[in-house]
């Protein structure tokens, strides 16, 4: 445990900080290879547990100690090990032994005392600890930054409880059945054999009952299937596709759209996406499902210096966003983002759709998206488009989930936000 909690409060700190979560944990396999699969899976789930319960585990933290802790060392450390303490089964006892000793490894010995003090006063203590920090503000009680909450207030009234709260919860292991190898119910069956519990959610999406790895998921190397959320799952349905269309997928990286819309469909796949590090598992995923389209690295909104004039019956727009509805999946996102990145994030979507608009065919269509739950990326990005492009009509959406083109987050699907329009 102690190779665990060191490089997990290396981890949650990052997160905390507002660095990208899943970066920091690649650097400490490539800088600690020795690290086995048990040890990196338990490192992973503390650091994801941590970024998820950060608003709590900090307000609980501040209860316990009797001055401020300077050392974001040792803030950290004690951030693992309450999260340890509440959110899972690890043994108390050794939970706390063990942060003593990280504690002396890291020659923060005049903090010893406080460690083993303060997290034995949590065991004694824990139920009046957690209500007194649950009540000390929203950010404790909900896990997000202040602006967030007060955004989703303002936006969504009495669902907005909901959305933080379900935004916590783990993500859920999703699955798109690659129709041209195999079917939904031929998937279930082989599942079935394998003693795999899941259940259909979606036209090609099967959701796993618990979480399996990869090497455990039958025909994955195969290209039967691939990991996807059923949200994400309704791009490829929504565009209306039809053999020998040609079709853009503006912002690709890492492929998962691309490769459903030539699962469902034989058409002329151009895929953009101006991060050449992102563009390699988008090859990967298309020769794993035995796919083929053109992949290109460029902005797509600089149509200039790609584009060789030839309209496309159908663009989608995965449009870079604030991610504020995947927060089940990276809840690092919800400390990375500031308030004034959603003016950012707005300006390049009206960029791409701008730039966009003049790429689709006469009667084409175009599917804008965002994995977003803020209306300032969604409902006010689509009325603005409209009013600066009166040749754009707004399709109707066969979702029945959707409200107004927002998909809002549940125990199934991610949050969403889908507009379909047609060029007049």
């Amino acid at each position: 445990m102690l190779e665990i909690q060191k490089h997990a409060s290396v981890a949650a700190g990052a997160a905390l900080a507002g660095r990208n979560l899943q970066t920091t944990l690649a650097d400490i396999w490539r800088r600690h290879p020795k690290l086995d699969s048990h040890e990196r899976g338990a490192i992973q789930d503390i650091a994801y547990g941590v970024a998820r319960h950060g608003g709590l585990l900090h307000a609980l933290l501040d209860n316990l100690a009797t001055k401020e802790i300077k050392e974001d060392a040792l803030r950290n450390l004690m951030l693992v090990a309450l999260y340890q303490l509440q959110f899972t089964r690890a043994a108390p006892h050794a939970v706390v032994d063990f942060a003593v000793q990280s504690i002396e490894r890291a020659r923060l010995l005049h903090a010893k005392g406080f460690v083993n003090g303060a997290l034995r006063t949590f065991l004694r203590e824990r139920e009046a600890r957690v209500e007194q920090a649950i009540n000390s503000g929203d950010e404790a009680k909900y896990s997000y930054p202040q602006w967030w909450i007060d955004k989703l207030k303002i936006q969504y009234n009495q669902q907005v409880t909901g959305i933080l709260e379900t935004g916590n919860q783990h993500p859920p292991m999703t699955l798109r059945v690659n129709r041209r190898q195999t079917s939904v119910v031929e998937y279930l069956q082989i599942l079935q054999t394998d003693n795999i519990s899941a259940t259909q959610t979606g036209p090609d999406a099967i959701t796993l009952t618990q979480p399996i790895s990869l090497e455990k998921l039958p025909g994955f190397h195969d290209g039967l299937v691939s990991i996807q959320d059923a949200s994400a799952q309704f791009a490829a349905t929504l565009l209306d596709l039809q053999d020998g269309q040609r079709v853009l997928d503006a912002c690709a990286a890492p492929g998962g759209k691309a490769a459903h819309i030539l699962e469902c469909a034989d058409v002329q796949l151009l895929a953009l996406d101006d991060d050449e590090a992102r563009l390699q598992p988008i090859h990967e995923n298309f020769a794993r499902l035995g796919l083929h389209g053109i992949v290109h690295c460029t902005d797509a909104a600089d149509v200039k210096t790609w584009w060789d004039k030839k309209t496309f019956d159908r663009i989608l727009i995965d449009a870079p966003c604030s991610g504020s509805g995947v927060v089940k999946r990276h809840p690092d996102i919800k400390w990375a983002r500031r308030a004034t990145d959603l003016a950012k994030f707005t300006k390049q979507q009206s960029r791409l759709l701008n730039a966009l608009w003049q790429c689709l065919a006469q009667g084409g269509k175009l599917l804008y998206v965002t994995c977003s739950v803020f209306k300032e990326e969604n409902q006010d990005q689509l009325q603005a488009f409209l009013t600066r492009h009166p040749d754009a009509a707004s399709l109707p959406l066969n979702l029945p989930l959707t409200t107004n083109g927002q998909i809002l987050p549940d125990d199934i699907h991610d949050g969403f936000y889908y507009a379909l329009l047609q060029k007049n």
